[in-house]
């Protein structure tokens, strides 16, 4: 069951129904007020914040707290370089600080290469293609496709 509760305007604490008071101020608007002290000290025109009643005193910024409290710093974790496995931390920063019309010029010629390499091997092989050993042309067809109920997956 939920109960349906107001908030005082000045100690904001919780008015279960039954309890407190409303009061409309002078501009129309209405307020809830939990006590005759709250009434008291709102009639008083005294702040929430600024009195010992309330919830509003505790989050409201004090006076000289700025100077007192430093902030506290954050260290940050400094990256460190490590060498990874076929490849020593030398080599590693060679690479970073050589420049990228270099490294271009590097992978262009290892492609050059590989393309020669796969070009003898095909001209050794005879240039077939990808002919299947049998002959017979066959579709090959995924497995979670087809199915007995036209539903992917295993029978169950």
């Amino acid at each position: 069951m939920v109960i349906s509760t107001e908030l005082c305007a000045l100690s904001e604490y919780r008015i279960y129904p039954g309890h407190g008071k409303l009061m409309i101020r002078r501009d129309g608007k209405p307020i809830w007020l939990g006590s005759s002290k709250a009434y008291s000290l709102t009639v008083q025109r005294k702040k929430g914040g600024q009195t010992c009643v309330d919830a509003a005193l505790e989050t409201s910024p004090k006076k000289g707290l700025s100077e007192t409290a430093a902030k506290k710093r954050t260290r940050r974790a400094n990256k460190v370089q490590r060498a990874v496995v076929g490849a020593s931390l030398e080599d590693i920063k060679k690479k970073a600080a050589e420049k990228s019309s270099v490294r271009s010029a590097a992978r262009e010629a290892a492609l050059k290469e590989m393309k020669e390499r796969k070009a003898a091997n095909k001209a050794k092989s005879g240039g077939k293609g990808n002919v299947p050993k049998g002959g017979a042309q066959f579709q090959k067809v995924p497995k979670h496709m087809g199915g007995r109920n036209k539903r992917g997956g295993t029978q169950r």
